[in-house]
């Protein structure tokens, strides 16, 4: 298969459209914990602390005015999204994957070593098909 076709068959794929409906909510998300923050929790700080958050730490230098509580603001938005990213993806997914794991452990196994090389065979087996050696039977 060309680089051409292999193109093609990714852009049909149904993981590129995941992946674009991830980046379109991901989005959505970050708009809206910036309002959050940008216009609840900024006023609410700032009536707290009795200044004016927006303009918070306003320092002119040659003209250009650097804004320090936009950089607060900031700061508390990645961390409101970090916080949401690790309560509302990681951390189920984690549980999800320790709940995996545990059933997993539970299933009785299909697989055994053979005693002769060491190798990976099928519980049933009774002749090594790596080795060729014979297996003695599982007792049950």
């Amino acid at each position: 298969m060309g680089v051409v076709e292999d193109f093609k068959k990714f852009l049909i794929s149904g993981s590129l459209i995941m992946m674009a409906v991830a980046f379109v909510v991901g989005l959505a998300i970050v708009a809206l914990i910036g309002a959050l923050v940008t216009d609840i929790i900024g006023p609410l700080i700032a009536a707290a602390v009795h200044v004016d958050f927006s303009h918070l730490g306003a320092l002119n230098v040659n003209g250009a005015t650097l804004l320090g509580g936009a950089l607060l603001g900031a700061l508390i938005n990645f961390v409101i999204l970090m916080l949401v990213v690790f309560f509302l993806i990681v951390y189920p997914y984690t549980k999800y994957q320790d709940r995996k794991k545990a059933r997993e452990a539970a299933a009785p196994p299909t697989t055994r070593d053979c005693p002769s090389c060491c190798n990976t065979i099928p519980i049933k087996a009774t002749r090594c098909g790596f080795c060729t050696s014979t297996v003695p039977p599982v007792s049950a």
